[in-house]
């Protein structure tokens, strides 16, 4: 009979110290203890428990939101405790002043845009306001808000949080995985008498990958924060990009696998009697399928390798794997067209499938991807551009003034 262990959590928590809930859960403890700790030295407060507290809210799993959490939460605390210094002058603390101090606060906060702490503005205004020594207390809230974001700040630049690229494509991996299993066995029922309850149980299973894209998205949306302002990565912009795109595809082939199981669920409902395909057109599809899959596969491996030597194995292996599902994909033309021309029930049911087969094979093109990571490296640097025009400009100033350094040696 096994006894549980007083260790075996502590255990089960070192096995998962790579999981963003385990690492959130210590790096935001560690960094609220040490806010109050500095707190202490600095506040006049007996109990400043504003600095560890602004310290759990913003130290996040990556240190781009971490900043961006920081800046917001301590503009939300200056302009609650200006409004509150503000109203104690002129009204005092009043039922109709707190009406009009949380109206006057929460629009503030709209019009600065603070983003989700609008209610801290609010929670600030009314702290301050119901002291009796205002101007004291607000400054020292102030202090111990600056406190609080400066050591969260502090503590994901010198103790960098984790990269979550892996884990974003390991997730790509995954929804890869489950989208070739699909294809495989779809593949293994076009010969066969399908009920029409069966062809549906793939549709229903091509619909639930919605759920999985989701989940990947939110995966991948964690990985880009995770390489923004991260002194560890070099090719942060890359990454996310290489990244997006390839989700990108996948998701869209999503969409058309779950269209071209609708079609086999239509073909199926109409062929109650006998099989979806004649033998030979079945197994040219099954074939066409099993390539196809491969291919999804390869394509996920190539968009989450890192290292050089990797992708381009993954990259001959998707080149390869298209070649035959692209030979594949004619052999199994001419097979449909010869039998539509003898039997046209359903004709265009067959094209339907042709379709969207020629569709998963364009968004899987080496071309194409090349094509869409260069579109998408241009977006990313015009909206930099756009956003920091003077870093852009100082920047071509620095290189001109390299190129005619260069050029007068």
């Amino acid at each position: 009979m096994y006894v549980p262990d007083v260790l075996d959590p502590l255990a089960e928590l070192v096995k998962r110290r790579h999981d963003p809930v385990v690492v959130q859960t210590m790096r935001s403890t560690a960094a609220a203890t040490i806010a109050y700790v500095v707190a202490l030295e600095l506040s006049k407060e007996p109990a400043p428990l504003t600095a560890p507290l602004t310290a759990l809210l913003v130290v996040q799993v990556t240190l781009y939101a971490t900043l961006t959490r920081s800046l917001r939460r301590v503009e939300a605390v200056i302009v609650g405790v200006l409004i509150a210094i503000a109203f104690s002058v002129l009204v005092g603390l009043t039922w109709w002043s707190l009406c009009l101090i949380i109206l006057a606060a929460q629009t503030a906060g709209y019009l600065t845009r603070v983003g989700d702490w609008v209610q801290e503005v609010a929670i600030s205004a009314m702290l301050v306001l119901g002291v009796t020594q205002v101007t004291t207390y607000a400054w020292d809230r102030v202090l111990e808000t600056l406190i609080g974001a400066g050591v969260g700040m502090g503590f994901n630049f010198f103790l960098a949080p984790p990269v979550w690229v892996e884990t974003a494509g390991k997730s790509i991996e995954d929804l890869a995985r489950r989208m070739r299993q699909l294809l495989l066995h779809i593949g293994e029922e076009l010969g066969s008498q399908i009920a029409v309850d069966r062809a549906a149980a793939r549709l229903y299973e091509a619909r639930r990958l919605d759920h999985d894209i989701s989940q990947v998205d939110a995966a991948l949306r964690q990985a880009e924060d995770s390489v923004r302002l991260n002194p560890r990565v070099k090719e942060g912009l890359l990454y996310r990009v290489v990244l997006r795109t390839g989700l990108d595809t996948l998701e869209i082939c999503t969409v058309i696998l779950r269209v071209m199981s609708r079609t086999l669920t239509d073909l199926a409902r109409a062929r109650t009697d006998e099989p979806l395909f004649p033998p030979d057109v079945a197994d040219a599809l099954k074939d066409l399928f099993v390539h196809l899959a491969a291919a999804i596969e390869s394509f996920a491996v190539l968009v989450t390798t890192q290292v050089s030597a990797n992708a381009e194995e993954a990259e001959s292996r998707l080149s390869s794997e298209l070649v035959k599902a692209h030979a594949g994909r004619d052999r199994g033309a001419d097979l449909l067209l010869r039998r539509v021309q003898e039997h046209p029930r359903q004709w265009q049911l067959h094209g339907a499938l042709l379709a969207e087969i020629d569709r998963i094979l364009d968004e899987l093109d080496m071309e194409q991807r090349s094509k869409r990571l260069m579109e998408e490296l241009d977006r990313s640097a015009r909206e930099k551009r756009e956003r920091f025009p003077f870093l852009h400009k100082l920047q071509r100033r620095l290189r001109r003034g390299r190129t005619d350094g260069s050029g007068a040696v």
